[in-house]
Parts: C-alpha cells; structure tokens; sequence
C-alpha cells in the first residue's frame, strides 16, 4: 500500500476550514485514504470528523496511505494539499 508521510503545512493545523478542504479532496479522489497522526491513530481521510478528532497542528507530521487503481496519483495530490497553508488558500 503506497503511503507518504509530511509535515502539515497550514498554520492552524487541519481544523476547522483546512481539514474540510483536506476531506473533501479526499472523498473526490474514488479511492481508499487513511491518515495517521504521529501519534499512530488512523482514520479515513474523507471523514471531516475523523480528521478534526485527530488535533493536527501546524508542523505536526502525518502519514496518508491509499488503496486501489491510481492510489500513488491520489497520495500526490493530497501530499501537494498538504504542503500548502490552506488558511490563505
């Protein structure tokens, strides 16, 4: 299972505005996502409640992980979110 791990990017972390942008990319992309906060707790990546129940803060590292048919250009594209503050997006 492919995965990529990285350094969050947005200044308040994925909360609130960032982990909808975050989830709702996730849900688009047709494939099975997981994120895992450092501290090792895992949830779909599509869950907007999943996600903000991890308290992810800025510079915080997470690993996202995909299933299936296009899983490595599904993890690109959430790794590229990832890497941009999307409070000013």
């Amino acid at each position: 299972m492919p995965e990529r791990t990285i350094a969050v990017a947005s200044s308040v972390g994925l909360h609130a505005r960032p982990a909808s942008l975050f989830s709702q990319a996730a849900a688009k992309l047709g494939v099975p996502i997981t994120l895992t906060s450092a501290s090792g707790k895992s949830v779909n990546a599509a869950s907007i409640l999943g996600v903000l129940s991890l308290g992810i803060g800025h510079g915080e590292v997470v690993t996202i992980s995909a299933e299936g048919d296009g899983a490595d250009q599904a993890l690109d594209s959430l790794t590229d979110l990832l890497n941009t503050d999307l409070d000013q997006a």
